[in-house]
């Protein structure tokens, strides 16, 4: 039992909604292609800093904040549990990701006047989704002694939580002034997995009229949950460390997928740009350590309330009980798709400038020192798609220092503000973004929070 709440802690606590509004077109970032295989990025060569070059985490809820549960208020932590569940829905969702780049790097292909590249990487991911199961909530926080007649859906669980490895490998064009299109490959391998997403039933109890004492109650469950890489960690003789055991899974012993991305960047006008991408169009086939619990059937009772923690029973009620939702564990192989997101963006930008210096074909570069413009964002998930819609503003300070700001509108917020720096310091770009900076004076009340942060080598021509 120890071992299963340790593996439940993991899954819930050990890292910090995936859109990344912050990154996306940021091109003086070479992570920016990451977002949009297609962006307009251009250099000789790249590396990142091994393990520093993309550390980010974003963790959102629509219902509530870390205040609510853990505030030193003096109210009862299990009234502020209940308080969380009663003004939450059955449609409110907790959204988790985590990242960490391990190694990547780019080289432009083709000769010096050639505006094709190669990219390449390998990164760590942990993504959990999970919508509210509010009927659950309340029933085991309170029992159905207040909700006769109520029926408590069991469909309201539905989760999805996976650790993984990812290494891919990209291409990018720059066709001419106006066009660059980049595609990537990936190679998924997944450590662990747990998903229940198809399940549905319901518990219902109704006192028969006249009769107070006596209740009819059904219980209809079609419960399901797969799970890929864990089972071994529940066993009683399992005595190796969870973190350990699952991290040499996720990057040399994990079920194994494939996934691609595609994006294209397209200026209507030299300072009228579109952009438009979608990564992680793939799945897992799960085959590794693989185990499906269900618990299929329906259990009738009428008569006198059952005590199911009472040690007379002489009806049988276990009994009865196991034979009519019985648990089954299966061993077949299953597959999980990955979590597509897509992006888009329309940016018009001004303040040309110009250099003082001219390159050796003695034309004189430009650039703009403003941007302006409008992202959007979509992701797949159980039942329905997370979607935002985000306002951004680029200047450049520097030549080599550019600030973004954001202002995005999701399912956790209406007022989060995002702000980001990427500077360089001759070959090495440093860079750091931050999300919802309004609610860092009091972070434990904020619905959403996300940061990312990198440390990379960049490499131009001489003249450049």
């Amino acid at each position: 039992m120890r071992k299963t709440l340790i593996l439940c802690l993991f899954f819930h606590l050990s890292c910090f909604a995936q859109n990344r509004e912050l990154l996306y077109n940021f091109t003086s970032i070479p992570q920016s292609s990451l977002v949009n295989p297609g962006a307009d990025v251009s250099y000789k060569y790249y590396f990142g800093f091994p393990v520093l070059s993309g550390i980010s985490a974003n963790v959102g809820s629509s219902s509530f904040s870390a205040y609510d549960l853990f505030s030193n208020d003096g109210v009862d932590f299990n009234q502020k549990v209940r308080d969380v569940i009663n003004k939450s829905s059955s449609k409110d969702k907790v959204v988790t990701n985590q990242q960490l780049e391990i190694f990547s790097g780019g080289f432009r292909v083709g000769g010096r006047e050639s505006r094709s590249y190669i990219s390449f990487g390998l990164y760590q991911e942990f993504d959990f989704f999970m919508f509210i199961p509010k009927d659950l909530a309340l029933l085991a926080l309170n029992g159905n002694r207040d909700y006769i007649g109520k029926s408590f859906n069991l469909g309201d669980l539905n989760m999805k939580a996976e650790v993984l490895s990812v290494f891919h490998v990209g291409f990018h064009k720059k066709v001419n002034d106006k066009f660059v299109y980049g595609g990537r490959a990936k190679i998924y391998s997944s450590g662990a997995n747990a998903t229940s997403t198809k399940n549905s039933g319901y518990i219902y109890t109704g006192e028969q009229p006249g009769t107070p004492n006596l209740y009819n109650q059904i219980i209809s469950s079609n419960l399901e949950l797969k799970t890929s890489g864990l089972a071994r960690f529940t066993k009683d003789e399992y005595e190796g460390n969870v973190i350990r055991d699952i991290a040499h899974n996720t990057f040399f012993n994990g079920s194994l997928g494939f996934g691609v991305d595609a994006g294209i960047t397209y200026y209507i006008k030299d300072n009228l740009q579109f952009t438009a991408s979608v990564v992680d169009l793939g799945f897992v086939r799960q085959t590794k350590d693989i185990e499906t619990l269900t618990y299929k059937g329906t259990y009738q009772y009428n008569g006198a309330n059952p005590d199911f923690l009472g040690s007379d029973d002489p009806e049988n009620v276990f009994d009865e009980f196991d034979r009519a939702i019985p648990r089954d564990t299966l061993h077949n192989k299953y597959t999980t798709w990955r979590p597509t997101k897509i992006y888009s963006s329309i940016q018009y930008s001004f303040g040309e400038k110009r250099l003082d210096e001219c390159n050796c074909h003695g034309n004189v570069e430009k650039f703009y020192k403003n941007a302006a413009g409008l992202q959007v964002f979509g992701m797949s998930a159980p039942r329905e798609p997370l979607v935002a819609l985000t306002a951004f503003y680029r200047r450049n300070i520097f030549r080599k220092l550019d600030l973004k700001a954001t202002y995005t509108l999701d399912t956790f917020s209406n007022k989060n503000i995002g702000l980001g720096l990427s500077g360089a310091i001759g070959p090495v770009n440093i860079y750091a973004l931050v999300n919802n900076v309004l609610e860092y004076k009091d972070i434990s009340k904020a619905s959403s929070a996300a940061f990312q942060l990198g440390i990379n080598f960049v490499f131009q021509d001489r003249e450049d």
